[in-house]
């Protein structure tokens, strides 16, 4: 498969679809919001002239950036071999997607949701061609992590796991590990909640925001704190990944701490916003 389609231009969709470039996929990009586009651009050919400085680049940035095409039009994705959607994080759009490229591609076209929380049956049971929709998830930075979980459903065809396994590793060039369908995965399952524990000690005032974050560092040989990293990852996407584990699970450790759910409703966001448990604005 070389006809790679993206939907979204975030950070996520961003990162999938250089990557996907850089292995030589032809690429559509399409984002509902025509504003999104041109900061989508400016993201990844800052990436890729990163890349280029390092010396990790088989290619100049310009071709790579070339096989690119960026769009608001939904049926420029007809002719795609796979789609890989990277919108936000809730079950409400991500079906509402679904209908949308049911109606756009060839039933033959596989579906990938990026998403890192939501079990992938919900969103495919959507699908009128559900055996072709499974999760990919992929982990930010996406140009720099090897790791992508490949998540079949109970709906999704073998044929289609396989070639997407296959996809992801040979085109992608990325590490594949498979995992059930329950919501986080392997990976989130895992990390969540470690980072929700690091925010409720900050909140029961076990230590600083500092002190957990160099903790967790210079004790455990972490690269970067776990509350830094929700600020990374972003402190409304923690919200909603950390509801969706705990509607899944009902276990206490997945639960949002009321401290995360206040930054949320203030407008703190992490990074994005210029602010979270750090301040971002100088």
């Amino acid at each position: 498969m070389k006809r790679l389609g993206v939907v979204g231009c975030g950070v996520m969709g961003s990162g999938i679809a250089e990557v996907g470039a850089k292995g030589g996929c032809d690429v559509v990009v399409v984002d509902a919001f025509p504003d999104a586009l041109t900061p989508a651009q400016v993201r990844m050919t800052a990436s890729l002239s990163k890349a280029e400085a390092a010396g990790k680049l088989a290619e100049p940035v310009d071709v790579i950036m070339g096989r690119i095409t960026f769009t608001s039009d939904m049926s420029a994705l007809a002719d795609r071999e796979i789609v890989i959607e990277a919108i936000r994080e809730t079950v409400e759009d991500k079906v509402a997607l679904i209908a949308r490229l049911d109606a756009v591609l060839t039933p033959e076209a596989i579906i990938a949701t990026n998403t890192s929380s939501i079990p992938v049956a919900q969103i495919a049971a959507a699908s009128t061609t559900p055996g072709r929709v499974l999760g990919t998830h992929f982990f930010n930075p996406v140009p720099v992590m090897p790791l992508v979980e490949v998540v079949p459903c109970l709906l999704t065809d073998d044929a289609v796991t396989d070639a997407t396994h296959a996809f992801c590793a040979e085109v992608l060039g990325k590490k594949v590990i498979r995992a059930e369908d329950r919501s986080g995965f392997v990976v989130n399952a895992i990390l969540v909640p470690y980072l929700l524990s690091a925010i409720r000690s900050l909140q029961n005032g076990v230590a600083s925001r500092d002190d957990i974050d160099e903790g967790m560092v210079a004790g455990c040989g972490m690269p970067m704190g776990p509350l830094k990293l929700c600020d990374m990852i972003g402190l409304d996407t923690m919200l909603l990944v950390s509801q969706s584990l705990y509607a899944e699970h009902l276990e206490a450790a997945f639960a949002p701490p009321a401290l995360l759910k206040r930054h949320v409703e203030a407008g703190l966001l992490g990074r994005k916003s210029g602010r979270g448990f750090y301040d971002y604005s100088k």
